[in-house]
């Protein structure tokens, strides 16, 4: 399978110290790949290395074959990379509408944004006028992904979408990830809880001390090997 997004042999450092050593990741077109492990791994900087956030010390960074290695943030974008961070990325004291209303920057109009965020989220119809930072964790996951969604990602990067939720809600987000990977777009998610999002993966990597240390199908043996792999996993 061709991959959309590729990490190749990369390195990266916070404040002269190395956190990813290494580290090769292959995304393709429809596929969810799972990057799981415990905190300090190493998992929210490759995200921020895939968005152009972070600097490669080593290494490469490809997008859809394209050398894409130094690029700043803007043009990953433009190329079709959505980085969805943790804490929700959502605008508190605006309203949902008002929050979708910013991503017509994308060439959309405030009406396809809507319908499109409305007919994958009720609830966020429901709550049009409400103010964000007055919705339910969840809810506000959910304006998170439909903002992220008004850019026609090619590339979804998804940081701890279950921080903080309940997991019945957790489960439904997940199904919505995978019903936007089964459009076509390379969805690569970052996870402490592997039991979260193992359910929908296509493939699964373990990063432990900013190297991967195990990776494969999720029903290929790795899930049964999470706990020695590393602790704090709920596999």
């Amino acid at each position: 399978m061709n991959a959309l997004l590729e990490l190749r042999a990369v390195r990266a450092a916070h404040e002269g110290i190395t956190v990813l050593h290494g580290v090769d990741l292959r995304v393709g077109a429809g596929q969810v790949v799972a990057l799981l492990g415990p905190n300090g791994a190493g998992k929210t900087t490759t995200l921020h290395v895939a968005a152009g956030l972070h600097p490669v010390q080593s290494g490469r960074l490809v997008l859809g074959g394209r050398e894409m290695t130094g690029a700043d943030p803007r043009a990953l974008a433009r190329a079709g990379v959505c980085l969805i961070p943790e804490g929700r990325g959502v605008f508190p004291n605006l309203s949902v509408r008002d929050n979708l209303l910013m991503m017509t920057f994308t060439g959309r109009t405030r009406e396809e944004i809507e319908e499109l965020a409305f007919d994958r989220f009720p609830v966020l119809g429901r709550r049009a006028g409400q103010i964000a930072g007055t919705l339910s964790g969840g809810e506000q996951q959910m304006l998170a992904l439909a903002r992220g969604l008004a850019t026609d990602p090619a590339v979804l990067l998804l940081d701890e979408l279950s921080m903080g939720l309940a997991p019945l809600v957790v489960s439904r987000l997940y199904e919505q990830v995978a019903e936007i990977a089964r459009q076509g777009v390379a969805v690569l998610v970052v996870e402490q809880f592997a039991a979260a999002v193992l359910g929908i993966a296509d493939h699964a990597a373990v990063l432990v001390r900013g190297r991967i240390e195990r990776q494969g199908r999720p029903d290929g043996g790795l899930r049964d090997e999470l706990s020695a792999l590393y602790l704090g996993s709920s596999a």
